[in-house]
């Protein structure tokens, strides 16, 4: 993987952090409900799904 590759994934990632934040936060919420979590690591939770669903898509995006 060249550095022009990192580079475009994560332009393509940035722009999809917007996009991605509602469906981390459905996704967070089924969670908790699902396996009884600790509800006081919800924005942490969210955060993180955030940036893993934009990744996902930029990685998308960039090889597809």
């Amino acid at each position: 993987m060249s550095d022009m590759d990192i580079v475009l994934t994560l332009v393509f990632s940035i722009v999809m952090l917007l996009f991605m934040s509602y469906p981390a936060m459905k996704v967070s919420e089924w969670l908790e409900e699902r396996f009884s979590l600790d509800p006081d690591r919800h924005a942490l939770r969210v955060i993180a799904l955030t940036i893993l669903f934009s990744l996902m898509i930029g990685l998308f995006l960039r090889y597809a």
